[in-house]
């Protein structure tokens, strides 16, 4: 950490600096303090509460619930997606999704986590006129759709603990999970599988299954997903295709990292 103001003006320019602490903030992965970003960028203390202050008003960055630490708010939520939407590689995402659309026979999605739910990113329609229309844009719960609770999966427990303790898990069919307890068991179950389902918790008449799309420091990014109509396929018949799934999510991760 520098402690000279002069020697830290002039080896950060002061037009980097946002960029650097945004930086920063991506490497963590969670909610992170000003002073934490602070030991690795050496900024003096009033530059650095000032930085934090100015995106949190701007919307790039909102304090946590603790109060003292910050997480993406949601315009860089919003601009990390636009850029995983760039032309050429949303022309190769496309081109993988099909593929793995073709292979299975069913709708495939890539969906991010925004703050309170799960977002399509991406997606590709199966062929079949019977289909289920969630159009990209669609926000779709965490505690009761395949993509969600992969996110919920990859959690630490104290903060998984904290969604339990403040969530209202509502019933969207009969066979959603709206106990605590119970969804606390299904979640270490996926953490142990590597992968999740969605056995007609979010709608009726539908099951999905998802995998995760991991970066380098093997963190959640975003999930892949298939999904279909139970009058077609059940939920043992779209298990059969995780490892086409997950040959995928590898091809998907490695298009956005490289």
């Amino acid at each position: 950490m520098h402690n000279d103001t002069s020697t830290v003006e002039k080896t950060i320019p002061t037009n980097l600096r946002l960029l650097l602490l945004l930086e920063e903030l991506a490497k963590a992965g969670v909610a992170i303090t000003p002073t934490a970003v602070n030991e690795v960028l050496g900024l003096p203390k009033p530059t650095i509460h000032r930085l934090f202050h100015t995106l949190e008003e701007e919307g790039f960055l909102q304090r946590d619930i603790d109060g003292r630490s910050y997480a993406p708010g949601y315009r860089l939520r919003r601009f990390a997606a636009s850029i995983l939407s760039t032309s050429r590689i949303r022309m190769v995402r496309q081109t993988v999704l099909t593929a793995l659309a073709d292979d299975v026979g069913e709708t495939c999605n890539i969906a991010m986590p925004e703050r309170h739910a799960m977002v399509y990113l991406d997606r590709v329609e199966t062929k079949w006129p019977l289909r289920i229309q969630l159009p990209v844009g669609t926000e779709v719960p965490f505690h009761c759709t395949a993509s969600g609770k992969m996110y919920l999966s990859s959690l630490k427990p104290r903060l998984f603990a904290k969604y339990l303790g403040i969530v209202t898990l509502d019933a969207q069919t009969d066979h959603t999970i709206t106990d605590p307890d119970a969804l606390k068991t299904e979640i270490e179950m996926i953490r142990e599988r590597g992968y999740s389902c969605d056995n007609e918790e979010f709608m009726e008449g539908m099951v999905a299954v998802a995998v995760p799309l991991l970066d380098a420091q093997n963190r959640l990014m975003s999930t892949l997903s298939i999904h279909a109509p139970t009058q077609r396929i059940d939920l043992d018949g779209l298990k059969a295709h995780l490892p086409r799934l997950k040959a995928s999510a590898l091809e998907l991760a490695e298009l956005v990292l490289h």
